[in-house]
């Protein structure tokens, strides 16, 4: 009972620092994205994020382990396995200068979503379908051209540490569209941070980069997206 009551009191302050923390941020940097993304883009980066990110880490206990940091490089797209809310913060820090694919819908919660679009991120119309799809792929090349790292939530969802929703075919179709190799990225922030949960638990959350994966060394897309899922369910398992 003693522990509990501790994580519950560790996880009321840290959050009571994270979520005002965030919506002044978010605020700041939409009013720099006015004038000019960029400079947004950059003070959210140098200055706020780390501020806000590293007090919320120390605040609720977690720390972060990055395996396979030789992978996190431009000319990539990161398929990430989605457990939590936890590693679209936390990539900001790992993988330096990115952008993730997002559902349009998350774009109109207010300071959330708004300063989500002022960064850049990559809004999706999932009802739109393949027109959604080569917009994607555009404004992906536009943001990859201009210097960003492209991540994308092969599920399109978040699911609880050891589950599988299926993976979706626009892995594929952006791999192909931007010509990148794909390097599969598995975690286990569920375990900690779970989805929608108010308590975060202390420990360490780890993020496994694993070496890219070419659409050409496959024989069609079924064999890819069989590949890379089994590839970061598995490791995914190994983490947990």
């Amino acid at each position: 009972m003693g522990y509990k009551i501790y994580v519950f009191v560790r996880s009321l302050i840290a959050n009571l620092w994270f979520y005002p923390a965030q919506a002044v941020g978010f605020t700041i940097v939409i009013l720099i994205g006015l004038f000019n993304r960029k400079a947004g883009v950059a003070a959210w980066d140098k200055f706020l994020h780390p501020i806000i990110w590293q007090t919320m880490l120390k605040l609720s206990g977690i720390k972060i382990v990055v395996k396979g940091q030789e992978y996190v490089k431009p000319g990539y797209i990161f398929a990430s396995k989605h457990e939590s809310a936890f590693e679209t913060y936390a990539y900001t820090a790992i993988i330096p200068n990115s952008v993730f694919i997002l559902k349009k819908e998350l774009t109109y919660v207010p300071l959330f979503g708004w300063g989500q679009a002022a960064y850049g991120m990559i809004p999706v119309d999932r009802g739109a379908g393949a027109k959604a799809m080569k917009g994607m792929a555009k404004m992906a090349k536009k943001r990859a051209n201009d210097g960003r790292k492209i991540i994308i939530f092969p599920e399109g969802t978040r699911c609880k540490h050891g589950e599988v929703k299926g993976y979706k075919s626009g892995i594929v179709f952006l791999a192909h569209e931007l010509d990148m190799p794909v390097v599969p990225v598995a975690l286990n922030s569920g375990l900690l941070w779970a989805k929608g949960a108010f308590i975060h638990k202390p420990g360490t959350v780890t993020f496994e980069f694993m070496p890219p994966m070419n659409l050409a060394d496959y024989k069609n897309k079924n064999e890819f997206m069989d590949a890379l899922q089994e590839k970061i369910e598995s490791k995914c398992k190994e983490l947990g």
